[in-house]
C-alpha cells in the first residue's frame, strides 16, 4: 500500500506515512547545547537560535496549527559532578517556535551538553 497522505473515513485527521513512521510527534529534537550550538538530529525543526547562557529559541519547519501543543524536555549538564538539573523551562510558545532555558539546581542559567524536546499537538 503506498499513499501520501493517511486520513480516518471521515476524511480528517491526516498524517503522511513520514509522520508515522517518526513516531507521530508533531516535532522532536536532539541539540548540542555547549558551545556553537548544533542539532545532531531532529524531525519537523529547523534551526536552535542561542540566546545566551543556557537560553535558546527552537524553529519549527512547519509551523503546527495553534500553540496549544505539549513540549516534553530533557536532557543533561556537561560536568558529571553537579549533574543534578530540573527539566528545561518553555516559555514564548507560538506556532513557529518556542523558548527554552536551561539551569542548573540553584536555578542559574547553564548551558547543557545534550537538549532533548519532542512536541505533541495539532
Amino acid at each position: 500500500l503506498k499513499v501520501a497522505t493517511i486520513q480516518d473515513t471521515s476524511g480528517n485527521n491526516s498524517s503522511t506515512p513520514a509522520q508515522v513512521a517518526e513516531g507521530r510527534a508533531k516535532a522532536w529534537i536532539n541539540f548540542n547545547g555547549i558551545g556553537t550550538v548544533a542539532i545532531i538530529d531532529d524531525f519537523n525543526f529547523s534551526s536552535v537560535t542561542d540566546n545566551g547562557t543556557g537560553l535558546y529559541t527552537v524553529n519549527f519547519t512547519s509551523a503546527l496549527a495553534n500553540a496549544n501543543y505539549a513540549v516534553v524536555t530533557g536532557g543533561n549538564r556537561e560536568d558529571p559532578e553537579d549533574s543534578r538539573c530540573f527539566p528545561p523551562n518553555i516559555d514564548q510558545i507560538s506556532t513557529s517556535s518556542f523558548d527554552l532555558s536551561t539551569h542548573n539546581d540553584g536555578f542559574t542559567s547553564v548551558d547543557w551538553v545534550l537538549v532533548t524536546c519532542a512536541v505533541f499537538g495539532d
